[in-house]
């Protein structure tokens, strides 16, 4: 089974990258639309994971007054298990890595609770009191660069 990892670079990957999002947070977890696609898609830098050349995950990253907020990391249901979210998560930080900007910035996220050990491995920890959002439970976790 290939995992491949790639930037956002055309219309019909963007599609892919919509379509996860509206499964994954729109209707299995019952996200509003509104709450999910905000004014910051076309400034966020954008990941689409293929399992073996299959739409199946994605994740974006961009620059906030508080750091670098890492965010909206999906994996279809049927591709869970896999390693894809750990997968996106390594190529977002290897991304950000690259960027002269971002160095020694704090890397932040509100991740769900199932997520939080898939975070930890990558050095994040959590910071401050579970809270809701969108009706899901969360906790801030944030590392630096």
């Amino acid at each position: 089974m290939n995992i491949e990892v790639t930037k956002i670079r055309t219309e019909e990957a963007l599609t892919a990258l919509f379509n996860i999002r509206q499964e994954v947070f729109v209707i299995e977890q019952n996200v509003a639309p509104d709450e999910e696609y905000d004014e910051y898609e076309e400034t966020s830098t954008h990941f689409l994971a293929l399992y073996d050349g299959i739409p199946a995950g994605t994740a974006r990253w961009r620059y906030t007054d508080n750091g670098v907020k890492l965010e909206r990391f999906a994996v279809l249901k049927e591709y869970r298990g896999f390693g894809i979210g750990k997968a996106l998560v390594e190529a977002v930080i290897e991304d950000i890595a690259r960027e002269e900007t971002a160095k020694g910035q704090l890397l932040y996220m509100h991740a769900q609770l199932p997520a939080v050990p898939l975070y930890e491995r990558f050095d994040f920890k959590k910071d401050g009191e579970k809270f809701s959002e969108c009706n899901i439970e969360h906790y801030k976790m944030k590392r630096y660069l």
